[in-house]
């Protein structure tokens, strides 16, 4: 029988007043006892960007189920001013959506007290997509505990993404030639400190500085056998990483982590037209986090 999510809303502990309220949640309890296998550990998924969340919800609730199926309590929320929580999305800052990840955590380890008897051995994952990638380093460093982490399709850092973003209000200004233009705009318009609206998403100074200044840099003060699997999706049979990210990967090893990486067959589902599945994804992510032998692949 499927895994059943618990929601509910989650007070939000931050003190500012945009960032007040409530966060929606999805919580997956582990199937450990007489039914199911043994209490492996807590995973908390940070969504991606703008209306990538929406195209990922699918995927993330279907990966979801199977860690909880393989004995992994998961924690699905809503940032601030995204899907079902408080606020709108122009309330967004980066650093909120740092804490809302950090609260996040904090609530999961609480229920670890309920799932097992060792709470402060109980593993911690970190499973971000896209942007989330970028938010789950940062909410690392502030934890005060190791983690591990789960990265599907990883950006090197936020700049791109932003850029990517902005591009979404050129597209009615190409023929015309003003797509320059409309860019500089935009740019000068955050910087005085004045939010751009985008797509229907009205992005704030705050949250696109945040963005363009992030990047995938392995935390520190973590523990010595950390560990990072990081997962991209291709349709090419021949897809093999790029430069940058195998560069990436080079220095959270050289940081101490021991670092795996994954290309699975599949689309681009966080931003196709229709809302695709990703199953070799899904399979391969629960049998690397599932398996108790792993070991890291020099």
């Amino acid at each position: 029988m499927p895994v059943r999510p618990k929601a509910f809303f989650l007070p939000s502990g931050a003190v500012q007043t945009t960032q007040s309220g409530q966060r929606f949640c999805l919580f997956y309890p582990a199937e450990c006892g007489a039914s199911g296998g043994a209490f492996r550990g807590l995973v908390l998924y940070i969504h991606p960007f703008a209306e990538e969340m929406n195209k990922a919800r699918r995927m993330a609730a279907l990966q979801a189920r199977a860690l909880a199926q393989a004995g992994y309590a998961v924690l699905q929320m809503d940032l601030l001013g995204c899907g079902d929580s408080s606020g709108d999305f122009g309330d967004a800052t980066w650093q909120s959506w740092v804490s809302d990840v950090v609260q996040g955590c904090h609530w999961l380890r609480k229920q670890s007290n309920i799932q097992s008897a060792g709470p402060d051995n109980v593993p911690l994952w970190l499973w971000g997509l896209r942007a989330g990638c970028l938010l789950a380093v940062e909410a690392a460093g502030q934890l005060g505990a190791p983690c591990n982490f789960l990265f599907w399709q990883p950006p090197s850092a936020g700049q791109p993404l932003l850029q990517q973003f902005l591009r979404l209000k050129l597209a009615g200004d190409l023929l015309s030639g003003q797509a320059k233009g409309v860019m500089e705009g935009m740019r000068r318009q955050l910087a005085d400190g004045l939010p751009v609206e985008i797509a229907g998403y009205l992005l704030s100074p705050g949250l696109a500085t945040g963005l363009e200044q992030a990047a995938l840099v392995p935390p520190t003060d973590q523990g010595p056998t950390q560990r990072l699997e990081w997962f991209e999706v291709s349709k090419r049979e021949d897809a093999g990483l790029c430069p940058i990210s195998a560069k990436t990967i080079a220095q959270w090893r050289q940081a101490g982590f021991a670092v795996d990486s994954h290309i699975v067959h599949g689309p681009a589902f966080w931003q196709t037209t229709e809302i695709e599945d990703a199953p070799e994804l899904i399979a391969a992510t629960t049998a690397v986090i599932a398996n108790p032998s792993w070991q890291q692949i020099e």
